[in-house]
């Protein structure tokens, strides 16, 4: 074999640590290596030129380039060599960026340690094999999960592209926490106006078909061919039948339901609409408050139901779906607030969340849009906003930043000025973070114009003091003690992961932080991509963000999928297990640990098993070669054999 081998400078990156040149002088003494020298971005286009002309000039046969992590630019290098006539796995990239420049400022140490990483990449080299990949179709039917505003702009955009879209909700209306809100920062828009035509193009479009009240129940297959079981939960009303006329809801005689959709400030009837712009606009019976499903007795809803809608017979149902890709939108929950006992919050009826005040505020709420304390229903005088409830706070193990709180507060503040000018607003905060378009502006307009007064620290203590509230707290501008005497204070809770995020995440099989949010493949490069390959994200489900960045990142993850199903077919990835039947024991150890479901049984003549290796749905984990006992499957690309070159070559 005739190897060449490129060592990349990366500016000072690694040159400013390694000596290439040494590194490249050291790769010419290892066995095959006929070529080699050092250039300063390998990955520019000048480099791929430069690796390309060597192959045809010295008749190389495969390269190594010593640059940085393979997730960065093997793909990139890779066509580079393809284009110059080599297989793409006669290819092997050295880390010496991540694991030898950036280790340490020991120029010595990193050379000696760079150029032993490139003799570990030249010995698997030279025992790899050329690998080919297949094609199979693919289904243009996307999946898109959750029906909040990442969701909706991802399944319009989908639709807009002429694709099929299948879209799952687990409420019984699409609109997530945006329907709830009133109005939006830091334009003060009717959250309801620019989302209920959305939502509207939703329903109306014929391209979408929309579960609502479901979930994933499993999901198999692989990047063109998802077959996905969705859990249609029983609503005890038939949606082909019912007009939403509300009619039972106001006849309903069980009134005590927890409104979920006011969070909790109000309650609701047992069959209930969320809310008048809902979409769907049908109505669901809560089993857990109905009086006949509970107690056997009552119907009334079935007696005044005049289009005979009422199923209280009706069982949870699963239904089956081939998609080709799917979105994740899934959304986030907020923190709970009550685990700062020190606030009061869910103790003290006039300490609530922000999400409360905002269906207090909005005139769809439970006091029809005007400010009142839910403890006895009169005005407040005195307002005091608390940030960072569960942001920030390691503590309650919420290190991060919720990115919305400053500016939500700023809004509420200045809304509840205009509601009720002579109200007092004070916000306490640790640092405003307002980094969007005019959201440093509008945070000043708060303070300036709208009189909100802020005070950099942290609340102590708040407890009730006759009909108020007292918040106890330190001013770290002024260096003193305040206390404040308060009608309400409201608690910025911050931003957490949906409830069942990581059981999604497993069936999806795609990763998550310790947080639950999803994992994207690259911060970077590719932010709405998952490491599962035709799964892409959209939203907060992957991290805190504020509206605008979720509308636009449901955009980007429709325009990944248009792209994706652009072709006809798509290239198998040929990285993936294969089963040596002779050395099979059929002990389907590989089979249990498979996460992807990507193993099963194969009857031989003779009766005996034999474990089989569905190629297209394999994923290249390497899970089933590390569990099997006599190392009987084996990983293309990353074989026994080359994985112990590249050790021996350590130790040599």
């Amino acid at each position: 074999m005739r190897i060449g081998v490129f060592v990349c400078r990366c500016g000072t990156n690694i040159a400013g640590t390694v000596d290439t040149e040494a590194v490249a002088r050291q790769a010419l003494s290892y066995p095959d290596v006929v070529y080699a020298t050092d250039y300063m971005y390998t990955c520019s286009e000048p480099g791929q030129k430069e690796i390309q002309a060597a192959i045809k000039t010295h008749g190389l046969q495969g390269i190594v380039v010593a640059a940085c992590s393979p997730r960065m630019h093997e793909a990139t290098f890779r066509r580079a060599v393809e284009k110059a006539g080599l297989n793409r796995y006669m290819f092997e990239q050295a880390n010496i960026r991540e694991h030898c420049s950036w280790v340490s400022n020991d120029k010595k140490a990193n050379t000696i340690k760079a150029a032993d990483t490139v003799r570990m990449a030249v010995e698997k080299l030279r025992v790899n094999e050329p690998l080919f990949s297949s094609r199979v179709p693919i289904n243009k039917r996307v999946l898109v999960i959750g029906g909040g505003v990442a969701g909706i702009q991802a399944a319009l955009d989908c639709a807009d592209g002429g694709l099929d879209v299948v879209m799952v909700e687990r409420e019984s209306t699409i609109g997530g926490k945006m329907a709830k809100l009133d109005k939006t920062f830091p334009t003060i828009d009717c959250s309801s106006c620019i989302l209920g035509p959305k939502m509207v193009d939703v329903a109306q479009n014929e391209k979408i078909k929309l579960y609502a009240y479901s979930e994933i129940e499993a999901v198999s297959g692989y990047i063109g061919n998802f077959t996905v079981q969705i859990r249609k939960k029983a609503t005890y009303v038939d949606w082909n039948l019912c007009t939403g006329c509300g009619v039972c809801t106001e006849k309903c005689p069980s009134k005590k339901s927890y409104d979920k959709f006011n969070e909790g400030l109000a309650t609701t009837t047992a069959i209930n609409i969320p809310f008048p712009q809902a979409i769907p606009k049908k109505a669901v019976i809560d089993p857990k408050a109905c009086l006949y499903l509970t107690k056997g007795k009552c119907r009334l809803c079935e007696k005044v139901c005049q289009v005979k809608a009422i199923r209280f017979d009706m069982k949870d149902e699963i239904i089956t779906e081939e998609v080709g890709a799917i979105i994740t939108a899934t959304g986030y929950d907020l923190f709970d607030a009550s685990v700062y006992g020190e606030y009061g919050g869910g103790r003290y009826p006039d300490v609530i969340s922000a999400m409360q005040y905002e269906r207090i505020l909005s005139a769809a709420g439970p006091t029809g849009g005007h400010i009142r304390r839910p403890s006895d229903g009169k005005e407040p005088k005195d307002i005091v906003f608390i940030s960072c409830v569960g942001s920030r706070d390691p503590s309650v193990c919420r290190p991060y930043c919720s990115a919305v709180c400053c500016m939500y507060i700023a809004k509420q503040a200045t809304m509840t000025r205009d509601h009720l000018p002579d109200c007092n607003c004070y916000v306490s905060y640790m640092d405003i973070r307002a980094p969007g378009k005019n959201y440093d502006e509008f945070v000043r307009r708060a303070q300036e114009e709208y009189g909100v007064q802020y005070f950099r620290g942290r609340v102590g203590k708040v407890y009730p003091k006759g009909d108020k509230l007292i918040v106890q707290g330190a001013d770290t501008m002024l260096g003193a003690q305040i206390e404040i005497e308060a009608d309400l204070v409201v608690l910025a809770t911050g931003i957490e992961s949906a409830v069942g995020a990581e059981e999604l995440a497993e069936k999806l099989r795609i990763s998550y932080d310790q947080y639950g949010f999803f994992m994207e493949s690259h911060p970077k490069l590719r932010p709405v991509e998952t490491n599962t390959a035709g799964v892409f994200l959209a939203g907060v489900c992957q991290g805190p963000k504020d509206i605008p960045a979720s509308v636009g990142q449901g955009s980007a993850a429709a325009s990944k999928v248009q792209m994706l199903f652009s072709r006809d077919t798509i290239e198998t990835d040929p990285q993936v297990a294969m089963v040596n039947e002779l050395m099979c024991v059929g002990c389907g150890k590989c089979i249990d640990v498979c996460p992807f479901g990507a193993i099963q049984w194969k009857t031989l003549r003779d009766g005996s098993r034999k474990a089989q290796v569905l190629e297209s749905v394999c994923q290249g984990c390497g899970l089933c070669n590390a569990t099997c006992p006599p190392k009987a499957i084996q990983l293309r690309h990353c074989k026994d054999d080359q994985v112990l070159a590249a050790v021996n070559a350590l130790y040599a």
